[in-house]
């Protein structure tokens, strides 16, 4: 069976190669509207950012993706940058309550099965 290519992309602020699902991508619309785009197949220019709030950080302070796209970068989509950052990171912690409670589950059903 073929392996299926795994796209790469480049941060603008790190310069790392990354796979594109570890990147947000912010794009300029052929309208001029600046969005975030999470599906990655938004129509316009894009720019790729590594998912970490110190590369939005720094984004945000050199005004890299203002020179980049050509337009102005609200605040806001810095602020929702972060956001879905912060929320990807309370996915995976909450995700992995959920592994160790099943975990402690199945130990306490074979320690039950063992005592009785």
């Amino acid at each position: 069976m073929k392996m299926k290519k795994i796209p790469m992309r480049s941060c603008v602020i790190t310069k790392e190669k990354c796979e594109k699902r570890d990147l947000l991508r912010v794009v300029r619309t052929p309208d001029g509207n600046v969005l975030i785009d999470q599906s990655g197949k938004a129509n316009g220019r894009g720019a790729y950012l590594k998912k970490d709030i110190d590369v939005i950080n720094k984004a945000e302070k050199t005004k890299i993706l203002e020179r980049i796209l050509e337009v102005t970068i609200p605040k806001e989509i810095y602020d929702y940058a972060r956001g879905i950052i912060e929320s990807e990171k309370l996915w995976k912690i909450t995700k992995n309550y959920w592994d160790i409670l099943k975990l402690i589950n199945f130990y306490l059903t074979v320690l039950a099965k063992t005592i009785s």
